[in-house]
């Protein structure tokens, strides 16, 4: 039995890379963003996908609407694969990140720190993992599309390779990426990693 999993990024949003939004309310897809989820729906559709998991957040399920209607499928809201919590930190821009020694420390150590308020990256990984077992025994050689966020595709990723959490920084999930994993009772594989569709 072979579960295939296609891991996406959600598309891009007015503030990636100014501000840190977390599970934030109301951050929907820009221009950019929508054009990203659109390019994705059609490099999805190539591909024999049974369902579709969209974290609760707006961007993802923004993400998986186009998805979801080019392969006529119903997007199921999965709360497993929403962003991480980052607690206080939710809504900083990433210049106040810097001057806080907590968010050092996060980056340099991700196994074992906790955002203020928020949940560790091993806890969000835990809840991920969980669900793709779930996923497994429910999509028995099939195949389901994940819609997520960079930092939980990033945990997630790296129990597959069997990397530490600590190495997450060696590899980049961009926004509308996809990422491609077998799993099956014999292990896991990476199949692809950061695909963009130009």
């Amino acid at each position: 039995m072979t579960t295939t999993f296609f891991l996406l990024r959600h598309a891009a949003h007015d503030r990636l890379g100014r501000v840190l939004c977390g599970r934030m309310a109301g951050v929907s897809l820009g221009e950019a963003g929508r054009s990203q989820a659109l390019k994705l729906a059609e490099r999805v559709s190539r591909e024999t996908v049974t369902a579709i998991y969209s974290s609760p957040l707006e961007r993802a399920r923004e993400t998986a609407a186009p998805i979801a209607a080019r392969l006529g499928l119903e997007v199921e809201v999965a709360p497993e694969i929403n962003e991480i919590g980052f607690g206080d930190w939710s809504g900083l821009t990433f210049d106040e990140l810097g001057r806080d020694p907590r968010w050092t420390s996060w980056n340099a150590a991700r196994s074992v720190t906790r955002p203020p308020g928020g949940e560790t990256m091993l806890e969000a990984q835990g809840r991920a993992v969980r669900f793709t077992e779930h996923l497994r025994e429910k999509h028995r050689d099939g195949a389901a599309a994940l819609i997520s966020h960079a930092d939980l595709l990033k945990a997630l990723l790296a129990y597959f390779f069997g990397l530490s959490l600590d190495g997450v920084g060696r590899f980049e999930i961009g926004p509308a990426s996809l990422s491609t994993v077998a799993v099956g009772d014999w292990g896991a594989k990476i199949l692809t990693l950061n695909e963009v569709s130009a």
